[in-house]
C-alpha cells in the first residue's frame, strides 16, 4: 500500500466492539463511501439469539445474501469516489457460519456460497478492533438492541477466539490491531485523533495500537 488513503478500508472485530462507529468516523474523515452491515434488517436475528440452534441457518443465509449484494455494489462503485470504508469483511461470514451451524448446515451453506461465486475484493487496509468479553457485554447492553440482550458471554468468547485465530495468519492486506477496550473514539476526539494518526502510518505488515502503552510512555 503506497498511497493514502487506501481505496478500501475494512474495520473488523467482535460484536459490540465499535466497528460501525469507527467506520462512520473514518468515512467522514476520508470523504469515503460507507458500506455498513445492517443487522437490524435481518428478520431471523432475534429468533437466533433466543434459540440459536433453530434460528442459525436462516440468519446466516440472510447475512450471506446481504453481504454478497453489498460486495457486488462495491465492484460497481462510483469511480468518482474511490475510497470506501466498510464495517465488515466477507470472510467474517464463514467464521460465523462455522460457529453457529452444525456440520450438515455448514455443508449446505458452503454449496450456496459456491453457487453465489462470491468474489470479495481484498481490503487495502484492515483495522481489527479487540476487546474483552466484559467490555463487549457492557457496550452491547449500552446500545440497547433488545435481541442482543440474550447474547451469552461464552458465545462472545468463542467469537473473540475465532477472530484471533483468523487474524493470526492474515496476510492479504496491512493489518492494524487496536486494543479498543481502553479507547473511546466516538465520545473522545483526542482518542480518535490518536487512533487516526496511527492508522495513517499503517503501510505494510501488522501494527498495534494500545492506548495504555501510549499513556505510559
Amino acid at each position: 500500500m503506497e498511497m493514502w488513503p487506501p481505496r478500501h478500508i475494512a474495520v473488523e472485530g467482535p460484536i459490540g466492539v465499535g466497528k460501525t462507529s469507527l467506520a462512520k468516523r473514518l468515512a467522514i474523515e476520508f470523504d469515503a463511501e460507507l458500506l455498513l452491515e445492517a443487522p437490524d434488517e435481518n428478520p431471523f436475528l432475534p429468533s437466533f439469539y433466543q434459540h440459536p440452534r433453530q434460528g442459525a441457518f436462516a440468519a446466516q443465509l440472510f447475512f450471506l445474501m446481504q453481504r454478497t449484494r453489498q460486495l457486488d455494489a462495491l465492484h460497481q462503485g462510483d469511480i468518482f469516489n474511490p475510497v470506501r470504508v466498510a464495517d465488515f469483511m466477507m470472510e467474517k461470514d464463514c467464521l460465523f457460519a462455522r460457529l453457529t451451524l452444525n456440520s450438515a448446515e455448514f455443508e449446505l451453506y458452503q454449496q450456496v456460497y459456491s453457487h453465489l461465486a462470491v468474489d470479495a475484493p481484498a481490503p487495502d487496509l484492515v483495522v481489527y478492533l479487540q476487546a474483552t468479553v466484559d467490555v463487549l457485554l457492557e457496550r452491547i447492553q449500552k446500545r440497547g438492541r433488545d435481541y442482543e440482550q440474550h447474547i451469552e458471554p461464552a458465545y462472545l468468547e468463542r467469537i473473540n477466539e475465532l477472530y484471533a485465530d483468523f487474524f493470526s495468519s492474515y496476510s492479504q492486506a496491512p493489518l492494524f490491531i487496536v486494543n479498543a477496550a481502553e479507547i473511546n473514539f466516538i465520545a473522545n476526539d483526542l482518542d480518535f485523533w490518536a487512533l487516526l494518526a496511527q492508522i495513517r502510518s499503517a503501510r505494510t505488515g501488522r501494527q498495534f495500537f494500545d492506548p495504555l502503552t501510549l499513556a505510559a510512555s
